[in-house]
């Protein structure tokens, strides 16, 4: 949520091709984003490497893909509120410029909802990138019980990004890959080093700063929330707080469900569990002291920021929307841009919007589908995993100025 995030989904966190499976970033991953099953990982991506360098063909006539009525209206309305930034950011995709999509969303803005099938058939094209076989995940907003205030039964902190977590200065630290200064903090002797890691905030590192902005009840459903990188913390009276990513310790994102595949804990014989979130949350809960020195070993920490507004935010800086959003590398869509997606799950097959991105999702026809809060979300994000085909609606003419007849 990016963004959303799960450790580097946008600016985490959200966590994101089976994050914590995989360990692929830090939506914090996130990004950013979420717990995923056990699946095969994605082709290598090629630095570089964008959707007009990859290879692009026309697709289907967009009239004749079959949109359904809610889902077309869905879509729509997540359109819209992607234009203003649509109209204005550069697509790193190579693919589009702002103007492109001008005519669509002047023509969104007071579209019907009830005849959104007909707007995408009226002011799209359909367009396949690099072959167009898809790999779909999905990830959701947790749910979790919390408080604002500790009280029995509500032990875990819920910290805000510590004042003395910041960047090296130069020439304190070796620069990272990308040429950013590394996250640590200072000593007493004024000398740069790591910040504090999991274990040793879980252990009271950070108690008595001050930190705490709400405290939840249970730390293996925690644990997953800042895999997450957004959601709510639901008290006994029903209140809620809901909150999202605000920084990350600097300490690499390890999935703990790459370590119980190596050790043997995952798979179909008996004694093994399944590689789903409730899988290794089942595990966890079996084992707890086993389960909790698991959870260390991901050294990265998440701290939190309480929000307000309708929902979580994602890479593209507006709102998600369960059964609609979708995660999606930048080089190879233009984020804001409607995704056709038929594959072989048919709850995360028809119309998306690319509103999000995350630190696993990355390659060509690599999506991340968001579902909402709740039960329900948390059940089919947990065990999606779904392979077919995808589609990039980009606005009539982009295609024949990209050389497409």
């Amino acid at each position: 949520m990016r963004g959303f995030s799960r450790f580097g989904k946008s600016k985490s966190a959200a966590i994101i091709a089976a994050l914590f499976l995989l360990g692929g970033c830090v939506r914090l991953v996130p990004e950013t984003g979420g717990p995923r099953p056990v699946t095969p990982s994605p082709p290598p991506v090629v630095a570089g490497q964008t959707a007009a360098l990859s290879g692009i063909t026309r697709g289907p006539v967009v009239a004749g893909l079959g949109f359904k009525t809610d889902n077309a209206a869905l879509a729509l309305r997540s359109f819209v509120t992607s234009c203003p930034r649509l109209t204005k950011r550069t697509d790193s995709s190579g693919l589009t410029v702002p103007g492109d999509w001008v005519p669509a969303c002047t023509a969104a803005a007071t579209w019907p909802a009830a005849d959104a099938a007909r707007f995408f058939a009226s002011y799209f094209e359909s367009a396949e990138v690099a072959g167009g076989n898809a790999f779909v995940t999905g990830y959701f907003e947790p749910e979790i019980a919390g408080v604002r205030a500790r009280q029995p039964g509500f032990g875990v902190p819920v910290y805000a990004m510590p004042p003395d977590l910041v960047r090296a200065k130069p020439g304190d630290a070796q620069p990272l890959a990308d040429g950013k200064m590394p996250l640590g903090r200072y000593d007493e002797a004024g000398v740069f080093t790591a910040y504090w890691d999991r274990a040793q905030i879980e252990a009271g590192a950070l108690a008595g700063m001050g930190l705490e902005i709400g405290w939840a009840a249970d730390p293996v459903e925690f644990f997953f929330l800042q895999i997450q990188g957004s959601g709510r913390l639901r008290a006994p009276d029903g209140s809620v707080i809901r909150i999202g990513f605000a920084g990350q310790n600097g300490h690499a994102y390890t999935g703990i469900g790459t370590l119980m595949r190596e050790r043997g804990l995952i798979g179909s014989s008996p004694g093994q569990y399944d590689g789903s979130l409730q899988g290794i949350q089942k595990y966890l809960r079996d084992f707890p002291d086993a389960g909790r020195r698991l959870m260390q070993q991901n050294r990265s920490f998440v701290f939190f920021r309480e929000m307000t507004g309708p929902g979580p935010v994602g890479a593209l800086n507006v709102p998600v929307t369960g059964r609609s959003t979708v995660a999606a590398d930048p080089a190879f869509v233009p984020l804001g841009a409607p995704v056709w997606l038929q594959v072989d799950r048919a709850e995360a097959s028809g119309l998306w919007v690319a509103q999000d991105t995350g630190g696993a999702i990355q390659g060509a026809n690599r999506f991340d589908s968001f579902w909402g809060a709740g039960a329900e979300a948390r059940r089919i994000a947990g065990g999606m995993s779904a392979r077919g085909r995808a589609l990039i609606l980009l606005p009539k003419g982009v295609l024949t100025r990209l050389g497409q007849r």
